[in-house]
Formats: C-alpha cells, structure tokens, sequence
C-alpha cells in the first residue's frame, strides 16, 4: 500500500531532477531554447513546457478538476518564466499534498481527457504515472541539450537516493 510518504519522495525526486535539467537547460542561448528540434515536442522549450504542463493537468485532475488544454509553448518566451510557473506548480502540489488524508493514495480518482473519454485509477498509480512521463521527457531533453552542445545532466533515482538530504 502506497503512503503520503511514497508519493511525496517521487514529487521531490521529480522537483530534483526537473532543477537539475533547467540548470543545464540555462547555459543555452535563447535561440537554443527556442529552437525546433523536430522531437516529439519540437526543442528543450517546448519539452520541458510540455513536462510541466502534465504536472499542472494530472494536480489538477487528482483534484477533481477538467483541464481542457496543456500550455502553450508561445506563453513562455524565457527560462525564467517557465521556471517561475513551475515553481508555483510545485508550491500548489506541496500543499495539495499536505492536505492529502493518509489514506488518500488509495483513492479512486474520475477524470476526463482533454477529448472526453473519463478514466479512473487509484491516486497512487496516477502519481507514479506522472512521475514517469516527467522523466520520459527529462530524458529526452538530455538528449536535446547534447545536440545543442550543452553539458547533459544526470537525473537518476539513485543519484538523488546518494545526495545527503538538504
């Protein structure tokens, strides 16, 4: 059975690993950060836009709410700004979380995709689904980053497991 404890260690797992790629992601010029790189969400922008973006639509949906689209990449022209919504992302889901029962991991969750079709799933699995598309496209940006000539970055589990706790 999945605790409060479990799904909190993937968010700040998630939050770790997402720094480390903005991190790297900053030494790009902006053209670089802009550019189509013709993957699966064009460049590290749209990327790392659309990462956040699902983090933002499944919070919103283990809330109750409908989301009907994901961000749009043209709503952030810098890093920064991206940087600055995520932050608040993660401030909303740290409090989404505190206020989580203990045995909320275990509840059903109803939702709907942004096209209708209505789903539903323990909280927990949702939370280990999101955890996992957000390093899908960590990965992918990595790879982004090495064809623009920018330092990769390790987001391993285990290397945020060995760093001694803040």
């Amino acid at each position: 059975m999945w605790t409060k404890q479990d799904l909190a260690r993937l968010f700040e797992y998630g939050i770790w690993a997402n720094h480390r790629v903005l991190r790297a992601a900053a030494t790009l010029s902006v053209d670089d950060f802009k550019r189509d790189l013709q993957s699966s969400h064009g460049g590290v922008r749209g990327t790392l836009v659309h990462a956040m973006s699902a983090e933002w639509v499944w919070l919103e949906r283990w809330k109750g709410g409908t989301p009907s689209r994901h961000f749009d990449e043209g709503e952030f022209s810098t890093l920064l700004e991206l940087r600055e919504r995520w932050g608040v992302i993660e401030e909303h889901r740290a409090s989404w979380l505190g206020a989580l029962s203990e045995d909320g991991p275990a509840s059903v969750v109803r939702y709907a995709t942004f096209d209708g079709r209505v789903f539903e799933s323990p909280l927990w699995a949702l939370v280990q689904h999101a955890s996992n598309h957000s390093t899908y496209h960590r990965g992918q940006v990595v790879t982004l980053l090495r064809q623009l000539g920018a330092k990769p970055v390790s987001t391993d589990l285990v290397l945020w497991d060995r760093e001694p706790a803040s």
